[in-house]
């Protein structure tokens, strides 16, 4: 008995604390992945508002009576489409007196410019005074300049002509019509007869707060991120009811300055809509590639748990074969992995296979996950 109280004795001190060098052959058996580092695509999700490409406000140029609107409201048009059409009459008979008053300049010009050509061979010959000479030259160029003021009056009635034809300045979808045929509308009225969108391509207006981008600035100044991949410039859209908008765009730029209510700084991304899908004023969430991690520490994510203050945890094997606890600060996630900024060094053994059997300072038998080994485990202890 006395022996068997000893072995006993000695059995209890060999699992003390600070255990054995290697855990026994009834440790349980867990499955592991080694942690390396590598690249990762790191991303955020920020709130944002599509933007129409180009805008443009249609207004009169010239005032009269709206003879025909000459579209479908909601409809697409492109650029030089007619879209109203103002009364043309008034215009066409300016233009004619214009054309009528140039060509009665011309037939002048035609007379003075013989008669100064008469008048300077008779002043060779001492045939008239110098003054009539003058008189007659002076004569010839006026005739000339007021050719050139009709000519001018005849083109300013063609352009004013020409605006009786309201077309489209840009392509896209236009809106309601603000006015109706036999309205009349002035030159210098502050409302718009319509408002054109283009919205293929689209802007997206994405705020990100000033805090978050002076981080990242300092991530890529001390060398933990880089931007120099094309991938950085890539943004994709998730609408509002959840959806995955299907087409990727691409950053544009960045505000230089933060809104002083907000504290936010706007990017601004471009994207391709070639169905119209995307409208403006719509509320999407856009995912900005921030840059890549080129030294990322990635945990699965069944490896890591949280403790009762919410806190994510980890069990990692050392070198004597015991599961020993970590404290993790954990990003965001990245696939099925978990991004790991502090807690896991390159080279540990992360147990993700076994967790409901094993507890901190444990012996474990570690294996590969999904190693034969692991699965015959498993199957030999469900």
């Amino acid at each position: 008995m006395a022996l068997w109280a000893l072995a006993a004795g000695i059995g209890l001190f060999g699992c003390g604390p600070s255990g054995p060098a290697r855990p026994q052959g009834g440790a349980p058996r867990v499955g592991v992945v080694v942690i390396h580092p590598e690249p990762a695509v790191l991303t955020t999700m920020l709130p944002g508002r599509t933007s129409p490409y180009a805008t443009s406000d249609i207004r009169p140029q010239v005032s009269g009576i709206l003879k025909a609107r000459l579209f479908v409201e909601g409809s697409t048009v492109k650029a030089g489409e007619a879209l109203y059409q103002i009364d043309p009459a008034p215009y066409q008979a300016a233009f004619d007196s214009a054309t009528a008053n140039l060509a009665n300049a011309e037939a002048n010009l035609v007379t003075t410019k013989l008669k100064a050509e008469r008048y300077a061979a008779l002043l060779k010959q001492d045939a008239i005074g110098q003054q009539d000479y003058d008189d007659a030259e002076a004569a010839y160029k006026q005739a000339a300049a007021t050719v050139l003021e009709q000519k001018a009056n005849v083109e300013s009635a063609r352009i004013n002509l020409g605006y009786t034809r309201i077309v489209a300045p840009i392509s896209g979808r236009i809106g309601r019509s603000s006015v109706t045929q036999g309205a009349l509308v002035t030159a210098d009225q502050t409302t718009a007869l319509a408002t054109i969108q283009t919205l293929d391509p689209i802007y997206v207006d994405i705020n990100e707060s000033s805090t978050e981008l002076l981080a990242l600035k300092q991530s890529i100044a001390a060398g933990q991120l880089s931007r120099h991949d094309p991938v950085s410039a890539r943004v994709t859209l998730e609408l509002d009811d959840g959806t995955a908008y299907p087409l990727d765009g691409a950053l544009q730029f960045s505000e230089v300055t933060v809104d002083p209510d907000t504290g936010a700084v706007v990017l601004r991304a471009i994207f391709p809509n070639p169905h119209n899908v995307l409208l403006p004023g719509m509320y999407v969430r856009a995912t900005v590639v921030e840059g890549i991690d080129q030294k990322a520490i990635l945990a699965p994510q069944q490896g890591v748990s949280r403790n009762e203050k919410g806190e994510p945890t980890a069990l990692v094997v050392d070198d004597k074969g015991f599961a020993r606890l970590r404290l993790l600060k954990a990003g965001q996630a990245i696939g099925d992995k978990w991004l790991v900024t502090s807690g896991l060094e390159p080279g540990d053994r992360l147990i993700v296979e076994g967790l409901q059997k094993v507890s901190p300072d444990m012996p474990v038998d570690a294996v590969p996950a999904g190693s034969p080994a692991r699965s015959a485990s498993l199957a030999a202890h469900p």
